[in-house]
């Protein structure tokens, strides 16, 4: 970088006071105005315009950065370049850490779980912020992803993997704003050691001592509520939300059904669930206790906390979660019954064949499920295995 004769000085930059112009080179010069600010400009000429290009006070930006600053510009603006526009561009670009928060601003009333909103920022903010937040999301790269995952990537692989989809998240949206062409967190399997971390899945009872836990369940001293709720649950293989969530509107005596709306379901289909005998025993009992909701909570309009249904089973000695009832039944199925495969995967209202199969197939199979559940209640009703639990 070629400097004329004579230059400014970092002494000098700071020691003036006289108003007026105290020129460098590339155009570079000072201008110290009455009031005693003092101001980097450079001129400059783009496309063909001459033009001034404010460079800051020299209270942020010093001598040194200012030569470097205004030899890229010219640099840039001799190769036809707009070094006015692309400073305009680089200003709109988002930190990786106010993109991700964006995002999540933008994400969160879309989620219904709480728990994964907060924890979508509560990890990047321990884990990634610290070392990419404040770069540009156009510059992080491949290797800085690397960086953030590879301390992790085998000892937390869980908490490993969501960051990744996460950071991946944050550069899609990058992408889709023009601000860059690739996603650097994708393609880094070959650069990661092996995650030898096992898939931890839910905790469930064998299918034979099912029986066993609801006796013990009902001779413990849970709330009426709460009992009714467990073995109901249990009865229709529904998800925690989905049995704690039933309102009475959505029971249908008559027909023996019970219709799930799309918005309180999983998938977000509608779900019809047929209700065995015992399954309405169950829903009678429970008449009187609320209005609304047919397994209320103890405060007033709320339903069951997930917290109670699992802490109930785990103190009566089942160190079993609530969702692995619906492997148990699955377990059952295959191994008690000749119930086909398709009939038990729509009892537990999980996604059957592609799309072109599913736009064919509209039945939800409800009689052949409604026997099916017939016979689950059934087997729940025999005399259970020895209970292991302990009644409280």
């Amino acid at each position: 970088m070629r400097r004329p004769a004579k230059t400014l000085t970092a002494k000098h930059v700071q020691t003036v006071t006289k108003p007026g112009k105290y020129f460098d080179g590339h155009g570079l010069f000072l201008r110290v105005e009455p009031s005693g600010g003092k101001f980097w400009i450079q001129r400059i000429v783009i496309n063909g315009k001459r033009c001034e290009l404010g460079m800051g006070s020299v209270d942020f930006v010093t001598l040194a950065e200012a030569r470097i600053a205004a030899y890229e510009n010219r640099k840039l603006a001799r190769a036809g370049g707009d070094p006015l526009q692309n400073r305009r561009t680089r200003q709109e670009i988002l930190t990786f850490e106010e993109e991700a928060r964006s995002i999540h601003e933008m994400l969160a009333p879309t989620w219904k779980n709480k728990k994964h909103s907060d924890q979508f920022l509560s990890t990047l903010e321990t884990y990634v912020f610290p070392s990419i937040g404040r770069t540009k999301v156009s510059e992080v790269t491949s290797a800085d992803v690397l960086e953030i995952l590879r301390p992790i990537w085998v000892a937390k692989a869980e908490t490993a993997s969501r960051i990744r989809q996460r950071i991946s998240k944050v550069m899609k949206s990058a992408i889709a704003k023009g601000w860059r062409k690739d996603n650097p967190a994708i393609g880094l399997t070959d650069a990661l050691p092996k995650q030898t971390e096992p898939r931890q899945r839910r905790r469930a009872l064998p299918y034979n001592e099912v029986a066993g836990l609801i006796a013990t369940v009902h001779q413990s001293k849970a709330g009426l509520s709460t009992r009714l709720c467990l073995e109901f649950l249990i009865l229709t293989c529904t998800r925690s939300l989905e049995a704690r969530g039933a309102r009475w509107q959505e029971i249908d005596f008559e027909t023996g059904a019970w219709n799930v709306p799309a918005d309180r379901m999983k998938m977000k289909r509608p779900h019809r669930v047929p209700l065995s005998k015992r399954a309405i025993v169950l829903l009678r009992e429970a008449e009187g206790m609320d209005e609304d909701l047919v397994f209320p909570g103890t405060i007033r309009a709320k339903m069951l906390s997930d917290m109670t249904l699992s802490k109930l089973v785990k103190e009566l000695g089942f160190p079993v979660d609530v969702h692995g009832f619906r492997t148990s039944f699955r377990t059952w199925t295959q191994e008690q019954t000749s119930f086909p495969n398709e009939v038990a995967e729509h009892a537990l209202a999980h996604t059957v064949g592609d799309d072109v199969e599913r736009a064919y197939a509209r039945s939800d199979l409800f009689e052949k499920r409604r026997k099916m559940m017939e016979a689950w209640a059934g087997y729940l009703d025999q005399k259970p295995a020895k209970v292991i639990g302990r009644i409280g």
